[in-house]
């Protein structure tokens, strides 16, 4: 069947998730997370975007941008390509690493763009990660809150208050606000038990990132994966998603 057109942002702003191929870890150790917003700087002025949220989570990733001349498709292809072509370089892999296709939609009004920050940063608060916003090392919210790097944070303060002191006050509460947003998800409540498997992985196999497992020898490999799987009774799919095995390897050891 033919793929749906994306949906054009009247306003050039949009919410962007991108995710690994077969939910595959793509942030495997801090230096993959400051590695892939040190991409976002270097193609922010080059690509002619604003930024204004971020959420980086392991196996997926949440954007808020607002582009410029070039198209959104053509900023995510710069973005994409040059992270994938440093992972895979330092994790001595080839391949894609990302979902074919990244997922978007576009946020036309202040209501929405608000809903959609507020979303993205309560993330790793919701997949179970962290019990507060403000212990989350890998999302844009510290930057509203002065930490400024990458985010335009005015547009959003502004929409607040146009006093910056109230409008950061403003916005801490609205971030820490109980809601039922919906968004762009892809079943986040899975994220906690794959940061267990991932702590099991490592453990077991002796190792730093769970995608070296890619490398060992063949049979010390199997007996690895069959261990994991009989004693530890992680799931042939948990596994693949965050060593980057193929699946029918997985399901043969």
């Amino acid at each position: 069947m033919p793929r749906k057109a994306r949906e054009k942002s009247e306003s050039g702003i949009y919410h962007i998730m991108l995710r690994g191929i077969n939910r595959q870890t793509i942030f495997e150790e801090d230096e993959d997370n400051r590695k892939f917003l040190q991409t976002l700087e270097q193609y922010k002025d080059k690509c002619g975007y604003k930024i204004y949220g971020y959420c980086l989570m392991g196996n997926h990733a949440h954007l808020l941008l607002k582009i410029g001349e070039e198209p959104l498709e053509q900023v995510m292809r710069r973005i994409c390509g040059n992270y994938v072509y440093w992972y895979n370089w330092k994790y001595q892999r080839i391949g894609n690493l990302f979902q074919d296709r990244f997922k978007s939609e576009p946020v036309e009004d202040d209501v929405y763009l608000l809903t959609a920050q507020r979303y993205i940063h309560q993330n790793p608060v919701k997949a179970g990660i962290i019990k507060a916003i403000e212990k989350y090392k890998w999302s844009s919210y510290h930057e509203y809150l002065g930490e400024v790097k990458l985010v335009n944070v005015d547009f959003i303060l502004k929409l607040l208050s146009t006093d910056k002191e109230k409008a950061i006050k403003r916005f801490i509460e609205y971030n820490n606000e109980l809601n039922n947003d919906i968004c762009l998800d892809i079943n986040e409540n899975k994220r906690m038990i794959d940061q267990e498997a991932r702590e099991i992985i490592r453990k077991v196999c002796n190792i730093d990132n769970t995608i070296e497992l890619q490398h060992f020898d063949i049979s010390i490999r199997d007996r690895y994966l069959k261990e994991l799987k009989e004693e530890y009774r992680l799931s042939i799919r948990q596994i693949e998603r965050l060593t980057g095995l193929n699946r029918g390897v997985v399901q043969r050891a």
